[in-house]
């Protein structure tokens, strides 16, 4: 195989699952019920990105405020609100739904709420993008998006626009969404995971009589894959995953 240009997420065991990280300018999709740390993950590719790697990034949130946002990842000591002032990081809040009717506000721009789009999203994060020249961004989470669109053709049409819009910024992106349950124990494959790039689960898994932390490579282009469930942790450093470890779950 080719020599593949990657992106390291700087991750304590993650970049060895993965060859090296994730492939550049690739846009890859998180799946994780709560409380798995997709956003602990999402925020520790963007901040390992600007101090190790000196590649400024962006976080889109559809669902959290900038201010918890900034709260909840100092308990790590990432403080991104001292790098979006030395303009290496950029909170772009795109929640179509924290907004009282009235108002939507993707950035600095608040445009009707019955005028909120995809493309409107699209926008925000092309001008923020371009405004740090951000080489990573992270939108979390899609969830969030797809309840604007019921409708399966409409969905597929708008998470297509958003991943082919990501692309074109060049940077490596992350994307989030939830875990979905179908069985007992199967989970419900997502319309995401098709268009994506790559997918990388994120789970509780009963051993014994205990819960792991396990994290799956379902699948990831241009890279030869492990997808054996490898256990992981979070402290207050963050996310590291065990790549040598193996779990036998119920």
């Amino acid at each position: 195989m080719p020599m593949i240009d990657r992106t390291p997420t700087g991750i304590p065991g993650l970049d060895e699952i993965l060859g090296g990280g994730f492939p550049r300018g690739r846009v890859i999709l998180l799946v994780g019920g709560p409380g798995t740390g997709k956003t602990i993950l999402t925020s520790q590719f963007l901040i390992n990105g600007i101090k190790i790697y000196g590649e400024n990034g962006a976080f889109v949130s559809l669902d959290e405020t900038k201010a918890h946002f900034i709260r909840e990842m100092g308990l790590f000591s990432w403080k991104f609100d001292e790098l979006e002032k030395a303009k290496k990081f950029a909170f772009i809040n795109a929640s179509p739904l924290r907004h009282m009717p009235g108002e939507v506000k993707i950035g600095r721009q608040a445009i009707g709420r019955k005028d909120f789009s995809i493309l409107s999203l699209i926008e925000g994060i092309k001008t923020h993008a371009e405004l740090i020249n951000a080489k990573r961004i992270v939108v979390d989470h899609v969830t969030s998006l797809i309840f604007q669109y019921p409708e399966m053709v409409e969905r597929r049409t708008a998470v297509l626009d958003l991943v082919d819009a990501l692309v074109r910024t060049g940077a490596t992106c992350l994307m989030t969404t939830e875990l979905r349950a179908m069985g007992a124990v199967e989970r419900a494959i997502q319309l995401e995971e098709y268009l994506a790039h790559g997918v990388i689960i994120l789970s509780n898994a009963k051993v014994g009589k205990t819960y792991n932390r396990v994290l799956q490579v379902e699948k990831m282009r241009e890279t030869p894959i492990d997808m054996q469930p490898r256990p992981y942790k979070i402290s207050t450093n963050g996310i590291e995953v065990f790549p040598k470890e193996t779990i036998f779950v119920d």
